[in-house]
């Protein structure tokens, strides 16, 4: 471990990028998937079944974080990472997604954003230095700047008025945030799908110099080409040198293609949201455990999986499980999802250390493409 943030970029190929985050906390490989403990936990799952997994680093939410238990009491408990008990690099969002989802439950102005708390109805102004001083409080080692996210489709003079002050909110962030040996602050690219704002943003954040440097107002109603245009679009812009992450997704195809272009980290509530909802994610692609076809399959999931859940347990009785409302059901599935997940990561990892990510990357989308084992 080391004392410092380091980012090291130890091999290419192609345009994906195999690399290791280093700080106080841990080791993240990347590329690397961060499952999203919003109020300190990852939904319906152990945080020691996360880290056994695979993750090396795991997401909470600064808005939802302030609401309850409150930044200052978590604070007074030790911090965030002693609170939920997880040691290991904790990255916070900054409460800037809720400035989009939660638009009629917030004011907006140069000065920040005042929510109108959807608990109890309690008012709470967030400024780019209380995000910051929030983050701080909860102790994250990984800390993003306030934006302002807007849903797609939008007018454009709308995405450049929230991209001009996603921009002055990272300067005062940065400014809030100042030196922490071992920590790091990360600016948001914004624009929209509007190429030449998505240029102008990225141009603006790396002036800062910031340690790393997020992509964020994707997968927010756009269609996936869109999305991995702007990618295209971001990416030769910012520093090499410095780590990536695009916020909020995704699905593992996303992801997938996502790396191929040179994304370094994500996160997403995917597998844990469908795996309460009774979709899993496997290597031969999406399975519907709620579907009659499984009501009397004994087979596993899949029998190679390195997670319990997957390798263990019948469709039969998740099927029942889930079909039951079980509570059971969703905690298995998500299990089963985060692992894959991972799986997937580690794979990436290792083709991209060999060289051989193009042919992992055909090899993955073909085995989704066959699908699923046949019914019996």
């Amino acid at each position: 471990m080391s004392e410092q943030f380091t980012f090291t970029l130890k091999a290419t190929s192609g345009k994906a990028r195999l690399g290791e985050i280093t700080m106080p906390r841990g080791t993240i490989r990347t590329p690397a998937f961060m499952p999203v403990g919003t109020v300190g936990t990852v939904k319906a799952m152990y945080l020691d079944q996360v880290r056994e997994g695979g993750a090396d680093i795991i997401l909470g939410n600064t808005y939802h974080l302030m609401l309850r238990p409150g930044p200052e009491r978590v604070a007074r408990l030790g911090g965030l990472h002693e609170l939920i008990r997880w040691p290991h690099p904790i990255l916070t969002d900054s409460g800037g997604f809720q400035v989009m989802s939660l638009s009629g439950l917030r004011k907006l102005d140069e000065k920040g954003v005042t929510f109108k708390s959807h608990i109890d109805g309690s008012l709470h102004h967030m400024s780019p230095e209380r995000s910051i001083e929030i983050q701080g409080l909860l102790d994250s080692d990984i800390q993003m700047q306030l934006d302002e996210c807007v849903a797609l489709p939008a007018e454009a003079k709308e995405i450049e008025r929230a991209m001009e002050m996603s921009l002055r909110w990272a300067e005062r962030c940065r400014v809030a945030f100042g030196e922490q040996p071992g920590k790091a602050m990360f600016g948001i690219v914004q624009g929209g799908d509007i190429p030449d704002l998505r240029v102008r943003s990225a141009e603006g954040l790396k002036q800062l110099d910031l340690k790393g440097y997020a992509v964020g107002g994707l997968a927010v109603g756009e269609p996936q080409d869109v999305m991995l245009d702007m990618l295209d679009i971001t990416l030769p812009v910012l520093p090499n040198e410095k780590p990536r992450y695009l916020m909020g997704v995704g699905t593992p195809d996303d992801i997938l293609k996502s790396v191929a272009r040179g994304i370094d980290m994500f996160d997403c509530v995917m597998p844990t949201r469908s795996g309460r909802h009774g979709l899993a994610f496997t290597r031969r692609g999406k399975v519907n455990i709620r579907n009659a076809r499984h009501a009397e399959d004994m087979r596993p999931l899949d029998e190679e999986s390195s997670c319990p859940a997957a390798r263990d347990y019948s469709r039969a009785y998740l099927h029942h499980l889930v079909r039951s409302n079980e509570a059971l059901g969703g905690m298995l599935l998500s299990w089963n999802n985060l692992s894959y997940y991972q799986e997937l990561m580690q794979g990436i990892r290792k083709a991209i250390a060999e060289g051989r990510f193009a042919d992992f990357y055909a090899e993955t989308i073909e085995a989704w493409e066959k699908g699923d084992i046949d019914a019996r």
